[in-house]
């Protein structure tokens, strides 16, 4: 073998916090599967000093990084290039370090797409009820459009003057705006419901939404995964809709910079799934 093929390659995952984070355990279950010669960890970077934390990997000669809260926005000015995945979201999740240089992507669309399609296979639609407007909302509008052909949003959201950048930003004709109390409302005509909030999730609100405006065959996607099943899909499945659940998306998406940084697509399947839900049972003992 070549030095550079013996070479360890190593990516991590920064944000605060990080302990209870799965990205550690799904790229660390690819690279024992595919054999190899690479390191994937988790560091905690308090708000503030990303930009330290993303010259140190950069000098130690790392791959890349994956980013969460609070810092997926913060990168954008610190990136030396974008992905246009990353300009239409406003938000890196994923740094590839090439030639020296910080190259900033968003997955987040790419593994609500694949998750989607994975979940409710065939799906098609023409309208889309989005609720919340942050950067993953942002990314999965983009992708919808884009690679599914969707042509009309219903964005709901606590705070108006953002939704309405997103409508001018993605030039978004037929959609609409929706007030948080409106959000019941909002759900007629939807072919597909997608939950980009953090309500739900474990230890934070509860999502409070009653799904009898949605049409039957409607697909409920929440891109909370804790807990595995959330209320909001627990009650979907109840009403007889398929639910696509946020663990697909986390999956999917960590191809992409898996495959930057290791050289491998991966493949997702059900031992990954099983090993990533039993990751999250032992946390919970």
């Amino acid at each position: 073998m070549t030095e550079s093929t013996d070479q360890m390659r190593r990516a991590v995952l920064l944000g605060y916090p990080v302990s209870h984070a799965l990205s550690p355990t799904l790229h660390s279950y690819w690279l024992d599967r595919y054999g190899i010669n690479g390191h994937y960890g988790a560091m905690a970077v308090l708000p503030g000093h990303l930009k330290q934390a993303l010259e140190m990997l950069r000098n130690r000669g790392d791959a890349g990084c994956n980013l969460t809260i609070p810092h997926k926005e913060d990168a954008m000015p610190m990136m030396d290039d974008h992905d246009e995945s990353a300009v239409m979201s406003g938000a890196v999740n994923t740094v590839v370090i090439q030639d020296g240089k910080l190259i900033g992507y968003n997955s987040d669309g790419f593994g609500f797409i694949e998750g989607l399609k994975a979940g409710a296979p065939g799906w098609s639609g023409e309208r889309v009820a989005i609720l919340g407007c942050g950067g993953a909302a942002r990314g999965i509008i983009a992708s919808l459009r884009g690679a599914m052909g969707v042509k009309s949003f219903a964005l709901i959201n606590r705070t108006r003057a953002k939704t309405e950048r997103i409508i001018k930003q993605f030039t978004l004709e037929n959609s609409e705006v929706f007030e948080w109390h409106e959000r019941e409302q909002a759900l007629a005509g939807a072919d597909l419901l997608v939950n980009c909030t953090s309500l739900g999730l474990m230890g934070e609100q509860p999502l409070e939404i009653n799904l009898d405006h949605l049409q039957q065959q409607a697909v409920v996607a929440d891109i909370v995964y804790r807990p595995y099943e959330t209320p909001l899909l627990a009650s979907a499945r109840l009403r007889g809709h398929i639910g696509v659940d946020g663990l697909a998306m986390l999956m999917h998406q960590g191809r992409l910079g898996f495959e930057h940084w290791f050289g491998v697509d991966p493949v997702v399947d059900d031992a990954l799934k099983a090993r990533l839900l039993e990751k999250m049972e032992s946390e919970s003992l």
